[in-house]
């Protein structure tokens, strides 16, 4: 029988001399290997293939755990057992590695049993005397070596998985919004000198730059047509009116050119920002799906970017996703030992934003628990499907519905009906309409319990005579 080993130094391939081994018990198998001169008597080196670097082991050793046959192994095999004629069974360590040895050189597979994994033990343990020209040393160098590469190598993210473009994504969208919002009151306040009624009529942004670069000059807009830039009728009309009646300054061409370019400006950052979000909101779905299902690509993204990665966040608490953002408040309230925030990032939440100002409180701590093991799931997980955000959120907001229930309940708490006796009616007596009754006029009171007041008796005539003052001496 041949035995194949994969070692870090190279393949090898060995034959077994004691076929009794295979029938013995596992246990006394150990003891034909104490010594290598025990393992020699035992087995015997057929052939040995070492690996011309670091590089080429990394190959094979990742082609060995995915089950599949290498080019090297492939052609090691073909040249040490096929082209050598040889008809011998060959023992494999991995069950889809021999199936497919099997498969693509037709060699036939032993199955592995208990005994043949403490033959393989016995050959590792005496490996260097086994093998003609193998270090030690070199051998855990090697070993060392393989074991760094394939780590890393392991470890390495996918394209999609990098939350590295997501933290620049939303840093970029924030610069946006304030410099898109920036040139827009530049541009209307600019503009507002020639035609000031506008701003309060067209109050979009977008809308305006687009109505300023169509229109021009006021005087045009009688003739300008508004819809081509998504206005409706009622608001071209109030546009049209209140140019006739405006009271703006006349600006010259130039000042128009540089006002149309500031609109431009407007228009494309207003686009591009669009873009931007559209492309956020992909690469959220793609690496953070439960995150991203539980409070939106804008909110996971800023959680993402306030950790560092994904993966620092995943390592945080529940209590320090819940105050994310929030963290000069949270030292300022330790300093001056007053109450910490409750909130950070996650206030702008649409969970958190549609409770009551009461329960906001108490739904970002709920919440930044499920976040929290959203967070792992995505970060050390391979899901697609956002399947145990969904579950998180519906469980969030059925605490929700009930925290508000709860709260109702105990408004009213407290309050008790009156202590009113049932009103029974008298029977109407013949001739009782003509008389008047004062006994039916009469209410009772409840009983009460009457506080009984302590009388002070204060002696008025006894009054303390002024002591004299002694006269000094001088």
């Amino acid at each position: 029988m041949l035995l194949l080993l994969e070692t870090p130094a190279g393949y090898g391939l060995f034959s077994l001399k004691n076929n009794k081994l295979l029938k013995a018990e596992s246990e006394s198998i150990y003891d034909n290997f104490k010594t290598s001169a025990d393992a020699q008597r035992q087995v015997s080196l057929t052939a040995f293939q070492k690996f011309a670097d670091t590089k080429a082991a990394m190959e094979a050793c990742t082609e060995l755990t995915e089950g599949t046959v290498g080019k090297s192994l492939k052609k090691f095999l073909k040249k040490n057992i096929v082209d050598a004629g040889l008809s011998d069974s060959l023992a494999v360590l991995d069950k889809t590695l021999g199936g497919n040895i099997n498969k693509k050189l037709g060699i036939e597979v032993s199955v592995l049993s208990e005994n043949l994994k403490e033959i393989m033990r016995g050959i590792r343990m005496h490996l260097t005397d086994l093998v003609e020209g193998l270090d030690e040393t070199e051998v855990r160098q090697m070993a060392l070596g393989l074991a760094h590469t394939l780590s890393r190598f392991k470890l390495k993210f996918s394209p999609d998985k990098v939350d590295t473009m997501i933290i620049q994504a939303v840093g970029l969208l924030d610069d946006l919004d304030k410099e898109l919002n920036n040139f827009a009151m530049r541009l209307r306040e600019w503009y507002g000198w020639h035609f000031p009624e506008m701003g309060k009529i067209v109050t979009e942004n977008l809308a305006y730059a687009k109505v300023v670069k169509l229109m021009g000059y006021k005087t045009k807009a009688k003739d300008t047509e508004f819809s081509a830039v998504g206005v409706p009728e009622e608001i071209a009309l109030e546009v049209r009116s209140a140019a006739e009646t405006s009271m703006g300054t006349e600006i010259t061409d130039e000042d128009l050119a540089n006002i149309l370019t500031l609109s431009d400006r407007v228009i494309e950052l207003t686009e591009y920002r669009a873009s931007l979000s559209e492309y956020l909101k992909l690469r959220m779905n793609a690496i953070a799906p439960n995150l991203t299902y539980m409070v939106g690509e804008l909110v996971g993204a800023r959680l993402i970017s306030q950790a560092g990665s994904l993966m620092s966040l995943a390592k945080h608490p529940s209590s320090t996703v819940q105050i994310l953002g929030a963290e000069k408040a949270l030292f300022r309230a330790l300093k001056t030992k007053k109450q910490t925030p409750k909130y950070g990032l996650i206030y702008h939440a649409s969970l958190v934003g549609q409770s009551a100002p009461a329960l906001k409180g108490k739904i970002s701590r709920v919440l930044a628990a499920k976040l929290s093991l959203c967070c792992r799931v995505d970060a050390l997980g391979d899901q697609v499907e956002p399947t145990l955000g969904k579950e998180f959120k519906e469980y969030v907001e059925n605490r929700l519905s009930s925290l508000e229930e709860g709260g109702m309940k105990s408004a009213t708490k407290g309050i008790s009906r009156p202590c009113a006796g049932k009103f029974e009616k008298k029977p109407a007596v013949k001739g009782s309409a003509t008389k008047y009754n004062a006994e039916d006029d009469v209410v009772e009171e409840p009983a009460t319990k009457k506080k009984k007041k302590k009388v002070v008796e204060v002696e008025a005539d006894e009054e303390e005579a002024p002591k004299k003052k002694k006269k000094v001496a001088a």
